[in-house]
């Protein structure tokens, strides 16, 4: 939703105030975030009497959900049940004439909202904005609002839990009170008929609620360029509950693309005589968009490369609540890397997001989260209806959608009996895309990984991990030229493979001689098949070089759509607990903080426009093997050349061609020296700019025995936690770059431990990567020493006192 005026208080009394001076001022809406100063209690009572008993409440601001930490900690399972939340809403004065209502941005699974002692409304489904009326349930004054939110296993609530992410409980995003008069515009519905580099046309559609209680109602719908100067206007009376407005012949559009994602400001006023009852302001972007059959994307008439990415809805230490900042720093990072293309996996998400998107101009694939578990009964498929319906009038209106997708896996490990049933299943996707159609027959609908309904969608993405759960890497041609004859509208969504940030290899396994190169045919049950993800080393270098290998294919493919990388940030899920970082899936390009890995670099040597040089890699700083044996040394830049030098002396420059693999042709033979190694790149562009990049390793000639014990050290950190390291040492206390196992860190005293981030810095549980991990620790402020050890069931504990500076 979007109103006339926002505000964010950060004291109850500002809120009142704020409240009256809209009210006495007569805004036509007003949309107050009400974030701040609620209380929580984790009870699954569904008596609201027996809730307002409890004395074990506590205070919090939202967005919050109570699974944080509780989804990444080292205990199995994670809470799937039911919560309160309430708030002691003030508002001062109440006018007859408008309607109050909340607006929830989202909050999982289902909601049950009272006002006052009873019930007001609710919603289920957890990640699609709602609307609660408290017109008939609010006096002036204090009142009470209490929200009962469940997260608790039900099959007949999409997503399945058998889903490969956590479903977060809780009230996860923003809050709003909202304020209108009775005769306002409950929503504004924007297209663009016509578009061309010439002309385009705008047809807008307002519902109207209660137009019956006056007879001078008029709506004015004013455009401005995204310079904010006026294009249009016109004003039309209102006597039914829908208003049509068309502007016909809008001249040299500012085209919305990829590059330049200009946005127009569509804004409706809605009056009663000379009196203003609501005002809605959208962004609209003019532009056009088409899948060649069995061919390339196009975008404004152009050819557009699809280069993606996937996004979880989740950050370490917050879950599923996370601020709108941190949304948009997870848009701004991918848009940063060069992407221009974003499937929100695998449900709809913030809508900061949809707002950032428009912003920076990244095309997006939203989807209804149809995630695994078959089809269900009639609730379930009522259910998902409602959803489907939900999204598409949500989300319409922003010009960076051009896919709804029906869902993911949909018929893989079914809830109900006979859920797999290939029949059944495509007669309700084929309802589902009808619905989708009818809503919106200006986007295209598509599936992924469920071959039986792959012709009742629009575009249709197969499952090829090349590399990892299947085949080599170097098969993935070959599996592209299959699915692009095939499938009339063909998209690559989801390859890659986990990396564990530090760990590196001389020589990783790829798969050659045990994995067949042609064999790109993904297994569904990958238990029974060797695949790189149970044999490989997880390596940051066998990462880098399979995304290296898929971009040096797509990039130099003319008559490919474009793939979508899975997935950009690490993220929880209950289904993996004895990966490297317990519970996460590893296979983003960044951390779950955010910070880029490796293969991050990767992609913005291809993608990215802004000058860079990165050394592979900045992680891999011990390293050891023969004297006088080179070692390949990549380089991943955008510069058109490069030059390497090694410890003072320069190794030659050399042009990027992204024709060559790997690294476009930036690669060098160095012959490392014993000790200290200084090396840095240093490119430059056509316009002659330059950037550099240095890189210290330190090399030895000798190579470390089995792992005798751990030792631990540690560093304080400019934010003043301590960073506690252990390392795997051998009997000549070489460090152990081939030691591999999970360690466990606990602080006896003066700290606590920064665990269940799920980050290469904040798990108690851990596998070493070359024979290292840490974690980060926090003081206690009673500066007693922080006592820490670190275990595993090869090693007694090793302990470690760090004195209070």
């Amino acid at each position: 939703m979007k109103g006339f005026q926002y505000f964010k208080p950060s004291y109850t009394i500002v809120f009142i105030f704020v409240l009256q001076f809209y009210a006495n001022m007569g805004f036509a809406q007003t949309k107050i975030n009400i974030n701040e100063n609620w209380l929580y209690l984790e009870n699954n009572t569904q008596n609201i009497d027996q809730a307002k008993k409890t004395t074990a409440w506590t205070k919090l601001n939202l967005p919050h959900t109570w699974n944080s930490e509780d989804a990444t900690d080292l205990n199995p399972g994670y809470r799937r049940d039911a919560s309160w939340y309430q708030k002691d809403l003030i508002i001062p004065r109440i006018d007859k004439n408008r309607n109050y209502s909340l607006y929830f941005e989202g909050s999982n699974v289902t909601t049950k909202i009272y006002v006052n002692g009873k019930e007001a409304g609710g919603h289920v489904g957890g990640y699609i904005g709602f609307t609660i009326d408290i017109t008939n349930f609010i006096k002036e004054g204090s009142n009470e609002i209490f929200a009962r939110v469940d997260n608790s296993y039900d099959i007949e609530i999409i997503p399945s839990q058998k889903s490969d992410f956590f479903i977060y409980g809780g009230i996860t995003r923003d809050v709003w009170l909202v304020s209108q008069y009775k005769n306002h515009i409950d929503n504004v519905k924007i297209t663009t008929p016509v578009v061309s580099a010439k002309k385009a046309s705008l047809q807008i559609i307002s519902s109207i609620k209660n137009p019956d209680n006056s007879k001078d109602l008029a709506l004015t719908v004013i455009l401005k360029n995204p310079k904010g100067k006026k294009v249009d206007s016109k004003t039309i009376p209102v006597s039914d509950k829908t208003a049509n407005i068309t502007f016909e012949n809008i001249k040299n559009p500012e085209l919305w693309d990829t590059e330049t994602p200009n946005l127009y400001s569509v804004t409706a006023i809605l009056s009663d005589k000379n009196k203003i009852t609501d005002t809605i302001t959208e962004k609209v972007g003019f532009r056009w968009f088409e899948f060649k059959d069995h061919g390339p994307f196009y975008l404004n008439g152009k050819r557009l490369l699809i280069r993606g990415t996937h996004r979880h809805e989740e950050q370490a230490g917050v879950g599923a609540a996370m601020t709108n900042e941190q949304h948009r720093a997870d848009m701004e990072s991918i848009k940063k890397m060069g992407a221009n293309f974003v499937r929100l996996a695998h449900y709809p998400q913030d809508p900061e997001i949809y707002k950032a998107c428009d912003e920076l101009g990244l095309l997006v694939w939203d989807e209804l989260p149809w995630c695994r578990g078959g089809i269900g009964n009639e609730v379930w498929q009522t259910n998902t209806k409602n959803m489907l319906t939900e999204i598409i009038h949500q989300n319409y209106n922003h010009p960076s959608i051009i896919i709804w997708s029906l869902g993911n896996e949909m018929n893989w490990l079914p809830d109900f009996p006979d859920g797999d049933n290939a029949q059944k299943t495509n007669a309700f996707l084929t309802e589902l895309n009808d619905i989708a159609h009818q809503l919106d027959p200006t986007r295209k609908t598509a599936i992924r990984k469920y071959y039986e309904g792959s012709q009742i969608v629009d575009v249709f993405s197969p499952s090829i991990w090349s590399g990892w759960y299947s085949g080599s890497y170097k098969s993935y041609q070959k599996a592209i030229d299959v699915y692009k004859k095939e499938y009339k509208h063909f998209i690559h969504a989801e390859y890659g493979g986990d990396s564990h940030v530090g760990r590196h290899s001389e020589n990783p396994v790829t798969g050659e001689n045990i994995i067949k190169a042609e064999g790109w045919e993904e297994a569904i049950v990958q238990t029974k098949v060797a695949n790189i993800a149970q044999i490989g080393d997880w390596s940051e270098n066998y990462i880098v070089d399979l995304f290296d290998w898929h971009l040096y294919i797509s990039e130099n493919d003319p008559t490919f759509v474009g793939n979508v990388q899975w997935a950009f940030k690490d993220f929880a899920t209950p289904l993996r607990p004895e990966d490297d970082i317990p519970y996460m899936n590893q296979k983003g390009l960044v951390d779950r903080s955010g910070n880029p890995k490796d293969a991050y670099y990767v992609f913005k040597s291809y993608w990215s426009k802004e000058p860079f040089a990165y050394i592979e890699s900045h992680t891999w700083t011990e390293r050891q093997g023969p004297e006088n044996t080179p070692r390949t040394l990549s380089v991943f830049s955008n510069c058109e050349k490069v030059t390497l030098f090694h410890n003072g002396k320069s190794l030659g420059e050399k042009e990027r061609n992204i024709a060559v693999f790997p690294a476009s042709g930036l690669t060098w033979e160095v012959n490392f020296t014993k000790g200290k190694n200084t090396l840095i790149a240093a490119g430059q562009t056509k316009d002659g700019k330059k950037v550099s990049d240095t890189l210290m390793v330190n090399y030895r000639f000798n190579k470390n025995d089995t792992a005798t014990s751990l030792q631990l050290s540690s560093e304080k950190l400019k934010n003043g936690n301590y960073l506690v390291t252990a390392i795997a040492i051998d009997h000549n206390n070489l460090r152990c770059l081939d030691y591999e196992d999970s360690v466990y860190f606990q602080c006896l005293k003066g700290g606590k431990t920064m665990r269940n981030q799920g980050t290469p810095t904040g798990s108690e549980s851990i596998k070493m990567a070359n024979g290292k991990a840490s974690i980060e620790v926090v003081p206690d402020g009673s500066n007693i020493p922080i006592e820490m050890t670190v275990l595993n069931q090869n090693f007694k504990g090793e302990y470690l006192k760090i004195a209070i500076d």
